[in-house]
């Protein structure tokens, strides 16, 4: 018999409405029925939603730890733990992300995520790392470790893209000698890439769009706005963000990188079809304050971790979020007032399409994966669901939605 699990009692987030005291049937980990009414399945394990809402599960683009851990650490365990403690927010899939380093240091992370990926059954599912680095602008490193920024190196990139199967994204920046050759050969082996840690001018981002950049790393932070270089204005990576319709952004919505005026105008402009929700989290994630470090533990920068926030130990740039899944949706939901199906839409659907992965995720549609998050009006997380089985269950719930027996 096929595994079935029924969602019902729950206001369904659809790609196009919400359809309130819905039911979802799942068999094997793929959405088979979604209902207005009752839907008859015997054998089935039930999940009563009591009213709340019932959500595509939410895609984190651009995550580098939690939990005390960081991707850099080169580890399963590190990969599996921050893989659970996102989900336990409501991530169903991820991007874990790198930061600048040295080359053996990546490959080294490519093979522990190899490793995790074949035994990661309790977290958020991977989509494929993303190369955050080394090819950066100096001037907008921002807390990237300027030890090993480089330019684009032929040899040493397509050595690392020998593992193009295990990388869906790596961002860079497009004004660098180099760049747009690069842009081509991670095209040429499925590999996204993405505009980050710039100080490029619109005529450079154009260029870079038209070689297949078509994604900007965290709108806002690390790249230029407008310039002005022999008495002469011109537009930067954020103007070309508004520019140039085609290209898609991603945004920290933590309410600190940006704070709610930002949020607003990102959307007014650029819309929930354009506009991915990241967390950009660092090992502090679901951390308390105080010291702590991006990146490696024995070589990585020290940070400090406060007003909700990683920064430098002098204050004078962010060094990562510290932000969960849940906390973007409650920020650009709640705090910017952006209606929930937008909301939703830019953690769910838009990024999977970023990803390439439209087709499988994003949306409670038939056919896609069964991943689903239930959460109430605060947008906190109940029940986490991946491939159609429940990987995490707020105890405070637990006992009055889940019915073991059969309907």
């Amino acid at each position: 018999m096929e595994n079935k699990l029924k969602i019902v009692n729950g206001d369904i987030l659809t790609p196009y409405k919400i359809i309130k005291g819905g039911s979802v049937l799942i068999e094997s980990g793929k959405i088979v029925e979604v209902s207005q009414s009752y839907i008859d399945a015997p054998g089935a394990e039930v999940i009563d939603a009591q009213g709340n809402y019932v959500s595509p599960g939410f895609i984190d683009l651009h995550v580098h730890g939690g939990g005390g851990y960081d991707f850099m650490d080169r580890s399963v365990e590190a990969f599996l733990n921050i893989a659970e403690l996102h989900a336990k927010h409501g991530t169903t899939a991820m991007c874990p992300t790198t930061l600048t380093s040295l080359k053996e240091d990546l490959i080294k992370t490519l093979h522990a995520y190899e490793e995790a990926n074949k035994i990661n059954t309790h977290g958020a599912r991977f989509l494929g790392m993303h190369i955050e680095g080394p090819y950066f602008s100096m001037e907008q490193r921002g807390a990237q470790d300027p030890r090993y920024i480089r330019k684009p190196d032929p040899n040493e990139y397509k050595e690392i893209l020998q593992w193009a199967h295990l990388i869906s994204r790596w961002s860079a920046a497009p004004e660098l000698d180099g760049a747009m050759e690069f842009a081509r050969y991670l095209k040429s082996v499925g590999v996204l890439p993405a505009i980050a840690h710039t100080d490029a001018i619109y005529e450079e981002v154009q260029e870079a769009f038209e070689n297949g950049y078509t994604l900007l790393t965290h709108f806002y932070s690390a790249m230029s706005g407008v310039t002005r270089r022999n008495a002469y204005r011109y537009a930067g990576v954020v103007e070309s963000g508004y520019l140039i319709d085609e290209l898609d952004v991603e945004i920290i919505a933590d309410g600190v990188h940006l704070p709610v005026p930002l949020l607003q105008l990102i959307y007014k402009i650029k819309g929930p079809s354009r506009t991915a929700l990241i967390t950009d989290a660092m090992r502090g994630a679901g951390m308390g304050e105080g010291e702590s470090i991006l990146g490696d533990l024995k070589d990585g920068v020290k940070v400090i971790i406060e007003d909700g926030v990683a920064k430098l130990p002098d204050r004078t740039a962010f060094a990562g979020s510290v932000a969960t899944a849940d906390r973007l949706v409650r920020t650009i939901h709640k705090d910017a007032g952006i209606g929930l199906l937008e909301t939703i839409q830019m953690i769910t659907s838009t990024p999977a399409r970023i990803i390439g992965l439209g087709d499988k995720k994003g949306s409670i549609t038939i056919g896609k994966d069964a991943d689903i998050v239930i959460f109430d009006e605060d947008i906190n997380i109940i029940n986490t669901i991946i491939e159609g089985k429940s990987i995490y269950q707020n105890e405070d719930f637990a006992e009055r939605l889940i019915k073991s027996q059969s309907i």
